[in-house]
């Protein structure tokens, strides 16, 4: 049960991390927040985790197999990422914004989530990198293990969107723009110090 709970406390902390980044996934949540109200959060969210899902599924079902032989690369690779992508989050925090796009923007909130997930350059270095390092991981201590990596992942994609959204229907009343940035700026320091735990496991 330990060994469980934390996996799920390590995926949703790194998830949750990924999910604070800007980008057009959160673009797309903000955007349609503002028509749709709350519930377009979940829903992007949603759209984000049927990607997610497809490259789990292609993970255990043979590709974890082809990527064994290169675990500990792999590993290092996975480390690397989170150190550097938690600098730039770290960076980042000092000026980072909650921007609206004026660019066209898909109406539907699980199509924009799908679209902007698979379209971004970022997701497929992530899942790439530290994604499947931790996925690898994870199905050293069997399937149940992997499982419940996507679940704490998701929990934070679901989680992020969802106080976006609410607090964008609310007038911006919980997420301040002082806020954002310290949140950010935990999540780097923490992707840090996960990558230096990798690199040395």
């Amino acid at each position: 049960m330990y060994e469980i709970l934390q996996m799920l406390a390590m995926a949703f902390t790194i998830g949750l991390t990924g999910a604070l980044a800007p980008g057009p996934t959160l673009v797309a949540t903000i955007n349609i927040s503002l028509k749709d109200g709350w519930t377009a959060g979940p829903k992007v969210a949603a759209g984000h985790a049927l990607v997610e899902t497809l490259i789990f599924f292609l993970i255990i079902g043979g590709l974890a197999d082809a990527m064994q032989g290169y675990s500990r690369a792999i590993a290092l690779l996975g480390g690397l990422a989170l150190v550097i992508f938690g600098f730039m989050t770290l960076l980042g925090s000092r000026n980072a914004t909650m921007t609206i796009s004026d660019g066209k923007m898909a109406d539907n909130a699980l199509l924009a989530g799908i679209i902007t997930s698979a379209a971004n350059p970022y997701f497929w270095i992530w899942w790439l990198s530290v994604g499947g390092a931790l996925v690898l991981s994870g199905l050293q201590s069997g399937a149940i293990m992997a499982g419940v990596f996507m679940i704490g992942h998701w929990l934070a994609d679901f989680g992020w969107l969802a106080l976006v959204s609410i607090s964008l229907d609310r007038g911006r009343s919980i997420l301040s723009k002082r806020n954002y940035r310290r949140v950010l700026g935990v999540c780097g320091v923490f992707l840090i110090c996960f990558g230096l735990y990798f690199l040395n496991a």
